[in-house]
């Protein structure tokens, strides 16, 4: 092996999503991942335009290790056993009592065990832990606010459109015309 190494020497370069070769501005590239999964919901689900809408401070909502809570409506950060350490119905910031209310005196996420064990979707929760599908943690929290005020209930028809917009974002045939 030689001393430098050189792209030039390279007949592929691949770039993977662990930032192995290239260093994201996660910032822009939340936004348009977002704005992607947004105009999906709009454009094919027939969501309302707001979603579309965000302002910088909304981006303090999105962190990695957060869980939704398919069968609550609520987006959970867990401790490292399953205690939910803080909680949100949509972008509402739940209190301590609201985390009671729904995961009991001891806070006991009861699905950490299956999480634990690397599955990070099923039909109860989507564990959001990297940055390429992190800004749908936002669009949940959003569409779960649209709807509470809309009076809607929330259903699994919401976890539905929102893995369809991932799956859309990540299809090839997206990037169709660039």
């Amino acid at each position: 092996m030689s001393e430098y190494f050189s792209l030039s020497e390279c007949d592929v370069i691949g770039f993977d999503l662990d930032h192995t070769l290239c260093r994201y501005n996660l910032k822009e590239t939340s936004r348009l991942i977002y704005e992607s999964f947004a105009r999906y919901l709009v454009e094919h689900k027939g969501y309302d335009k707001d979603l579309l809408h965000l302002t910088p401070a909304t981006w303090d909502f999105c962190f990695k290790g957060l869980v939704v809570d398919l069968e609550e409506g609520n987006l959970v950060k867990l401790a490292e056993d399953g205690t939910v350490l803080r909680a949100t119905h949509g972008t509402k910031n739940l209190s301590t009592d609201d985390i009671i209310k729904h995961y009991g005196p001891k806070r006991e996420w009861k699905h950490f065990n299956s999480l634990n064990t690397s599955y990070t979707r099923s039909a109860k929760y989507y564990f959001y832990d990297n940055y390429f599908d992190l800004p749908g943690a936002l669009l949940c929290a959003r569409v779960v606010d649209m709807l509470n005020k809309r009076g809607a209930e929330i259903t699994s028809d919401l976890w539905k459109d929102i893995v369809a917009a991932i799956d859309h974002n990540y299809n090839t045939s997206a990037f169709r015309g660039m």
